[in-house]
């Protein structure tokens, strides 16, 4: 009898466990399950045809409903899974018509991704209150843009905050950012790094108010203010970017046991503490490879990844997921910024005494038109100079340079080592002293 593998979530990682379980298994029955009425597209790029540079949502589509025909995979979309039930390995499922089926599974895979968070804010049941999660949202949002909002608050400043903020002011939009903390991007990147990626928003008409925390959202019919540490700040469009949790319900109603991060526990091959029961993707914990204890990423990279190895395992084979460093970049206007490993922040609240060097540096020789400025900076564990996080703004050039360094952690690699890496330089291309190079130079005078 075919193997029967079930896959709940087909987006990033549902999809690539789906390739990756045929790969293994030419003959298995492979169903993918989604509540939403389009799979396989990008959800990173949303804020992007918010702001005007895709043309369309549907152009987010990775994989066209042939990709799936190819594979022989089952794709039933508008299908909403209400129960699992691992001791007799069936599933239940209600169609977009209210039909309740069961279905039994040998493999599952749950990936059923995250979703937006929203503290307990008095008026938060108000209509008139937008989020970025999915094709839906960013449809609602561009038909709010359309029907003439001319301004939009955000509550939050991480990446998806910052990136649907950029889009709304290249559509036309007044945008003020509200953030609870002293910094914007907090997971991403230390205060004195997010202060040069703040200073180019705010050159770009964007306000950012820091230490606001959103206390009530006022309006009658719908949410046409908010209350920000006692200050009322009015706009035409709200947009909740407070972050995600993990979507964790069917996995805890089917007593599947949460981890640390309150995603749900996995071990090295994605697989829960349930037989033949995965999870990957946002709703999924797995280990940092520098404090070895487990997080949620919640980036795609990571998803497609988890997804690869969790597909291999359902199919009948054998792969490891070695771990995250949650390496991440984004480009807001005319600045890029990214991050690699800890920050100093996070390494300072696992108990980790690090030492941290930073340098301001060109992309391009100082005297060749155009070079644009980029500053590097790293952080080292103080007692085995091992490099454990590296951060990185500048105007060009930044993903090759955190994709390098990602490596550099992933293979041990210690700041001595790195102030020797021979690089390479033309005038157009680089300066003549490589900028990760210098910032290693720095640390190293710090720790003599």
């Amino acid at each position: 009898m075919a193997r029967r593998i079930i896959i709940i979530g087909a987006n990033a990682s549902g999809v690539e466990a789906a390739s990756a379980a045929r790969k293994k298994d030419r003959t298995a029955e492979i169903t993918l399950l989604d509540k939403e009425k389009t799979a396989g597209y990008s959800r990173c790029g949303l804020p992007f045809v918010i702001g005007g540079q895709i043309a369309s949502f549907k152009d987010l589509i990775v994989y066209s409903p042939a990709y799936f025909q190819m594979l022989k995979l089952n794709l039933r979309l508008e299908t909403e899974v209400t129960a699992i039930n691992t001791k007799e390995k069936t599933i239940t499922i209600k169609t977009n018509n209210d039909a309740v089926e069961k279905l039994e599974y040998d493999s599952l895979v749950i990936a059923t991704g995250a979703e937006p968070f929203m503290p307990p804010i008095k008026g938060r049941d108000k209509p008139g209150i937008f989020s970025l999660r999915n094709m839906k949202d960013g449809e609602k949002i561009d038909a709010a843009i359309r029907s003439g909002a001319k301004s939009a608050i955000i509550m939050g400043a991480g990446l998806i905050g910052l990136e649907t903020g950029v889009g709304l002011i290249e559509r036309g939009l007044k945008v003020t950012v509200v953030e609870m903390l002293p910094q914007i991007l907090p997971q991403f990147l230390d205060a004195d790094m997010a202060k040069l990626v703040q200073n180019h928003l705010e050159e770009k008409g964007m306000q950012i108010l820091l230490n606001k925390t959103v206390e009530e959202f006022l309006g009658s019919d719908k949410v046409t203010s908010i209350k920000a540490s006692g200050e009322v700040l009015k706009a035409d469009l709200f947009l909740s970017a407070f972050g995600v949790r993990a979507n964790t319900k069917l996995a805890v109603e089917a007593e599947i046991p949460l981890g640390e991060s309150k995603g749900i526990k996995t071990n090295s091959r994605m697989e829960t503490e349930v037989k033949d029961v995965y999870a990957v993707g946002d709703c999924a914990e797995a280990p940092s490879l520098i404090t070895h204890r487990p997080m949620c990423a919640q980036l795609g990279t990571v998803a497609v990844r988890e997804g690869k190895v969790a597909g291999a395992n359902a199919g009948g084979g054998y792969s490891l997921f070695n771990g995250v460093l949650a390496s991440a970049v984004t480009q807001l206007f005319e600045i890029e910024a990214g991050s690699t490993g800890l920050t100093e922040t996070v390494a300072a609240r696992n108990s980790i005494e690090v030492v941290t060097g930073a340098i301001s540096s060109k992309t391009r020789a100082a005297y060749y038109p155009n070079s644009k400025s980029v500053k590097v900076k790293l952080v080292v564990e103080k007692e085995s100079q091992r490099i454990i996080g590296a951060q990185i703004v500048g105007g060009e050039e930044v993903t090759q340079r955190v994709n390098a360094l990602s490596f550099a952690i992933q293979k041990g690699i210690n700041v001595r080592e790195l102030a020797k890496a021979d690089t390479a330089y033309a005038p157009p291309l680089n300066e003549t002293w490589e900028p990760m190079v210098l910032a290693a130079e720095m640390v190293l005078m710090k720790l003599r």
